[in-house]
């Protein structure tokens, strides 16, 4: 539907040429009775358009194109030689112009929101020749607005939140819509807003859409979530106005407005007394309807308690019941006590009047149940002397049954912590004994562990450690600290010292070792000094020493202990003689090689060692020519007829330079062998004689 402003303005374009035709500025010297130009084409510096700009209305909705006005020149006389030209912004396509009259239409609908204005430029030609009788020259089409667009919001759904119990008139938030029409023309853009739901909860200010709180005291514990409904209308509300809306949904904050209360002011739990300390026996539950930090709550026992205490499941906010200490069912089977709950956080605004706390009572019941044994005393720390006997006494172990039965218990010893089997237990009444001798210096202590079982109940059993400490007794003897290296100088005096010796002793006695050197008081040799911190000193008895006569001596040390019994061995010294130089440096300690005999010269050991020499050398040589003729072929013939061979070792020589071979010896030569040898033995002694050996 048209309305009547838009009637109005479609007419003022229709009839707007008309009315401005006469005051076009081709037509000023006519209004004011001026004289014409008498058909002569005057030169102007102005132009001669009607206007510089147009106005359509949006959305024309007729079947013919939009007229939009009309453009005309002084230089047009109406006779068809003028031609009107546009350029520009849509020109051809949207915007037209009749050649010859100027009319301007619009051929399509057009939308202000899509442009809101067409800048184009028009010229004034000259049909014949194409020349511009005017300059170029621009206008503009401007779209008027119409009321096609109605309000939007941003979002269908918005979301929000105010604490509850807020005053009235408390901001909520502000939603506001948006209108695609022309702001600045008319009341098409012009909104409204109003609530279509929400009331009497909530208002919405008309001009600028802020929601506020309209009711006092509302609860979030009655009513938490409200949707309200926001409408926003153009055209300043009136009727015919375009709407849009939007729905916000309202969240009422928590705050702490409540206090915690508990539903039941008496609660019961049940423990057994094997409950382990710091385990939970039971929960209590206050109600609070806040949420969030609003209902968080603190738990406690009024006045405390030594066997329980309360404390807060930050996720659940329940009350959570522990053991401080342990429980005992023959000891005390029912404990009572207060329990006080408080919120955590407080409001100011609410405390007044209210108290934010509340109380309850706990009756806490115990419940018996099958203990094992209890010893005495854990652990247990037993001495025993080192070297008692076998199946000597050690000490005793005593556990029972916590239980109201007060069952039988027997003892035996864990085997895996005596590997050895050193010590044994009586399974009725825990005395331990030894099997074995102990001994200190093997190890100075032992830990056994002891179970106590139930007879009736083997299942039930306890363990306990028993340290057995094994004390000393004196039965080693001292001996030397370390292997001693000690030597005494041939050029030494008397009453040098020599060496300085320590003892050790694997026993330890209460007050501490004192041990007593000595030495045979006869020794013509040595002596010793005590000093009596368990060292001593060992010095010489006199000077002179000799490795010709003795290159070492053995000299006996006796160490005693002061404790009881006394022990005492005898460790042996070695000392060896050495030569020194002036300053009592060693320089060697081996024995001088020295004669046999005083009249066997060193000329004497000479010859003798050439004669085993040439001995030696007589010995290969024969063993050489022995071999030698095993090689050499034998002359066995009978028919052979020499008797004799004769050797002759010098030129021309006689018969003392001759040694004659029978020839029966070179045939029998195994007869020739044991002769010969015979020979050189003889002769062998004979040259022994002559060197002297």
């Amino acid at each position: 539907m048209i309305t009547n402003q838009v009637l109005l303005l479609l007419m003022l374009s229709i009839l707007w040429p008309t009315i401005a035709l006469p005051f076009a500025p081709g037509n000023i010297g006519n209004l004011f009775g001026m004289p014409e130009s008498d058909g002569k084409i005057l030169q102007r510096s102005k132009r001669g358009w009607m206007w510089n700009q147009f106005f359509l209305l949006e959305e024309y909705t007729g079947n013919d194109h939009q007229y939009v006005g009309k453009l005309h020149s002084n230089m047009d006389k109406g006779d068809g030689n003028v031609k009107y030209i546009l350029t520009g912004d849509g020109a051809g396509t949207l915007f037209l112009i009749d050649e010859k009259s100027g009319d301007i239409h619009a051929t399509k609908r057009l939308d202000r929101e899509e442009k809101a204005m067409y800048t184009l430029h028009a010229k004034v030609l000259d049909r014949n020749t194409n020349a511009e009788l005017e300059p170029d020259t621009e206008f503009n089409i401007k779209i008027h607005d119409i009321n096609d667009n109605a309000p939007k919001f941003a979002k269908e759904i918005y979301f929000a939140s105010v604490p509850e119990m807020s005053e009235v008139g408390t901001s909520v938030a502000t939603v506001t819509a948006t209108d695609a029409d022309d702001q600045t023309y008319g009341n098409s853009a012009k909104l409204v807003y109003s609530i279509l739901q929400g009331q009497p909860y909530f208002s919405v200010d008309s001009e600028n859409g802020t929601i506020k709180t309209a009711l006092p005291g509302m609860d979030r514990e009655v009513k938490e979530n409200y949707q309200v409904v926001i409408q926003a209308k153009d055209m300043a509300g009136q009727m015919g106005g375009l709407s849009g809306t939007t729905t916000v949904s309202i969240t009422l904050s928590d705050v702490n407005d409540s206090p915690p209360r508990f539903a039941n002011h008496s609660f019961r739990v049940t423990a057994v007394e094997s409950t382990v300390i710091g385990a939970a026996i039971g929960r209590i539950k206050a109600d609070d309807p806040d949420v969030g930090r609003n209902a968080e709550m603190e738990y406690t026992i009024v006045g405390g308690h030594d066997i329980f205490n309360i404390i807060t499941d930050q996720i659940t906010q329940e009350g959570v019941i522990i053991i401080k200490k342990p429980l005992d069912y023959e000891t005390k089977r029912d404990y009572e006590f207060r329990v006080e709950v408080k919120n955590t956080y407080l409001d100011a605004r609410f405390i007044h009047g209210l108290q934010f706390k509340d109380y309850a009572t706990v009756k806490v019941t115990v419940e018996d149940v099958d203990e094992p044994p209890v010893f005495t005393r854990n652990p247990y720390i037993i001495e025993v002397h080192e070297d008692t006997a076998a199946g000597s006494f050690v000490g005793v172990v005593s556990a029972r049954d916590p239980d109201a039965d007060n069952k039988p218990v027997k003892y035996s010893i864990d085997r895996h912590t005596d590997l050895e089997r050193l010590f044994n237990i009586d399974s009725v009444n825990g005395t331990i004994t030894t099997l074995k001798a102990l001994d200190r210096e093997t190890s100075k202590w032992h830990n056994i562990s002891v179970v106590a079982t139930e007879i009736n109940n083997p299942r039930q059993t306890t363990r306990v450690p028993v340290f057995i400490k094994v004390l000393d007794v004196n039965d080693n003897a001292p001996e030397f600290a370390m292997s001693y290296d000690t030597f005494v100088c041939e050029n030494v005096k008397a009453g040098q010292l020599i060496q300085t010796i320590s003892a050790v002793d694997t026993d330890e006695p209460l007050v501490g070792h004192k041990f007593v050197f000595s030495i045979s008081p006869t020794n013509p040799n040595f002596t010793i000094d005590d000093r009596e911190d368990n060292t001593a000193n060992i010095l010489t008895r006199r000077g002179g020493f000799s490795r010709r006569e003795m290159s070492m001596y053995l000299l006996p040390v006796v160490i005693s202990d002061n404790d009881y019994p006394i022990q005492s061995s005898t460790s042996t010294l070695i000392v060896r003689v050495c030569a020194c130089d002036s300053r009592g440096n060693m320089q060697s300690c081996n024995p001088e090689v020295l004669p046999f005999s005083d009249g066997l010269t060193t000329g004497a050991l000479v010859a003798i060692l050439l004669c085993v020499i040439i001995l030696l050398m007589i010995v290969v040589l024969f063993a050489a020519l022995r071999r030698q003729r095993k090689k050499e072929p034998l002359i066995i013939s009978k028919e052979d007829v020499r008797d004799n061979v004769v050797s002759y070792n010098d030129e021309g020589g006689g018969e003392e330079d001759t040694q004659a071979f029978d020839i029966g010896t070179l045939r029998n030569p195994e007869t020739h062998t044991h002769t010969h040898t015979h020979t050189h033995t003889l002769k062998q002694k004979s040259l022994l004689s002559t060197c002297g050996c």
